[in-house]
């Protein structure tokens, strides 16, 4: 069974993130979204919401499991017995962090490959900060998240 990775913070979980997801599941055998735990960003939701929202935003998904996961991406795909590490890639830009993020994970475990993937392109220009930003200054998100971010973005940003 080949099992990927698909690692990020999810703070909060987009569409853009389920359209890579639901592709990568096109491809792989099972998917497992990796939430990070510990991570360089300040979040607006704890690693729980997220697993949370994670969880609601993928339960209609067959061979999807929704796990925390800190220390080496590498390290977590050899405990999952994952093959692959999938990545998206929604410009030009970001090639070059993950051509080198992907670069690192090969030479520290060279059976585990990065795939990437593009964004369906009405995905293409969203990310989980532009999400935040937009919805705390009162914008509609809706259809840009799954309905549980929807609800989550609102209780934090109620006034």
């Amino acid at each position: 069974m080949r099992t990927g990775i698909f690692p990020g913070t999810f703070d909060p979980v987009t569409q853009g993130h389920l359209d890579i997801l639901r592709r990568a599941g096109s491809v792989l055998d099972r998917m497992v979204v990796a939430v990070a735990a510990g991570y360089h960003k300040d979040t607006l939701f704890s690693l729980e919401e997220r697993l949370d929202l994670c969880r609601r935003s993928v339960g209609d998904m067959k061979r999807v499991e929704v796990k925390a996961f800190q220390g080496l991406l590498v390290d977590f795909a050899r405990e999952c017995g994952a093959s692959a590490i999938v990545r998206g890639l929604r410009f030009v830009s970001d090639f070059e962090y993950e051509f080198q993020l992907a670069l690192m994970n090969r030479r520290l475990v060279p059976e585990v490959e990065t795939l990437f993937f593009m964004p369906s392109p009405e995905y293409s220009f969203l990310n989980s900060s532009v999400i935040k930003e937009v919805a705390r200054l009162g914008g509609d998100v809706s259809g840009l998240v799954p309905p549980p971010a929807l609800e989550a973005l609102k209780g934090k940003f109620r006034a």
